[in-house]
């Protein structure tokens, strides 16, 4: 059984490390290629929802990332559906997103998640600005279009993308492999021969409170599937699970009020489940990926390099939280003693 999950763990690993990277790497060319200000300046115009979630859907921006991007250009003075809009579609999807989910679940449920994420966007960011009242006017922008953003600042910002993330990569293959060694097919028969709208609400109860990236969710998704789950529930997942957990409603509601975040909150749970039934009644089953459990995968060369190298990331990652964790509780632990020392002195 333990060899069996270390295989698993190792095979999605080597599946999804290659898609992680390229998708690091375009990101890092999008955020030294687009001008500093571009975004927070064409979320003002008419048409801000739709460029909004035209300029969210690529970016590899989870959930722990979309907020305080969403925040920040809505103080700066765009719009509650703009910034809605963003909210909604940009976790649902990116660049890295679709290829792995290409790549593990096939191009017809990739390019479906991926207009679904920009049709959810914009009309959760109407609706948005249907329900709420604009009761502040734009703040003016400032221009620093001028900075020149090198070949380094992309490279960093590539790395800063796999840093945000890679504790719920590892927690996504760890998940995945739990799923495909220890999870009786037969269970997930039974919840599959109920039909997709049972399936897909089991899915949105589990993926809505859990916070999971949208690459991560891929893995976990595609395990879902290979088990016998719907491919719509597998959908369900993939936007719910990216999309919302409690954090991210804890401040959607903070600072955008609870009427935004009830539209916020049905748009995802409407969208995902319409969703569901349309992939499962008009494309199906058969346009997905081939069952994890029908096939032995093995790893190219260039899949095994690329499943190197992420580890090292992650592993750089790990030791540099670890070094941090120490350092704060070793500052806790002398700022007593300082504190009494210097107490003494004084009444010395």
């Amino acid at each position: 059984m333990a060899r069996d999950f270390i295989d698993e763990s190792y095979r999605v690993l080597c599946e999804l490390a290659p898609w992680v990277l390229l998708g690091a790497i375009l990101s890092g060319l999008l955020h030294v290629w687009l001008p500093p200000n571009f975004i927070r300046r064409q979320f003002r115009e008419k048409f801000g929802v739709v460029k909004a979630v035209l300029l969210g859907v690529p970016l590899p921006l989870c959930s722990c990332g979309v907020i305080p991007v969403g925040i920040g250009i809505h103080k700066q003075g765009a719009s509650h559906g703009a910034a809605m809009g963003f909210l909604i579609s940009t976790p649902q999807t990116g660049v890295d997103s679709v290829l792995l989910t290409a790549a593990m679940l096939g191009w017809p449920l990739a390019i479906f998640k991926m207009i679904v994420a920009l049709v959810t966007g914009v009309l959760g960011g109407w609706a948005t600005d249907a329900v709420v009242e604009e009761r502040r006017s734009l703040a003016i922008l400032t221009s620093d279009d001028n900075v020149r953003r090198s070949f380094m600042s992309g490279v960093q910002h590539a790395v800063e993308i796999i840093r945000s993330i890679w504790i719920w990569l590892v927690m996504g293959i760890i998940v995945s492999a739990f799923i495909t060694v220890l999870l009786p097919d037969e269970i997930v028969k039974s919840v599959a021969g109920w039909g997709t709208l049972v399936g897909s609400l089991l899915a949105l109860l589990i993926s809505m409170p859990m916070y999971v990236c949208a690459t991560a969710s891929i893995p976990i998704a595609a395990a879902l599937v290979s088990a016998g789950l719907p491919p719509g529930a597998a959908l369900v997942f993939l936007m719910a699970g990216p999309a919302t957990n409690v954090a991210t409603i804890s401040a959607v509601a903070s600072h955008f009020g609870w009427k935004a975040t009830a539209v916020y909150l049905s748009t995802v749970i409407v969208g995902s489940l319409l969703s569901a039934m349309i992939f499962d009644t008009f494309i199906g089953w058969h346009s997905t990926g081939e069952n994890h459990h029908a096939h032995v995968h093995t790893p190219a060369w260039w899949e095994v390099i690329s499943a190197i190298l992420l580890m090292l990331l992650m592993l750089k990652f790990a030791g540099e939280r670890i070094i941090r964790r120490r350092s704060s509780s070793k500052r806790d632990h002398l700022l007593p003693t300082m504190a009494i020392a210097a107490t003494q002195h004084a009444k010395a």
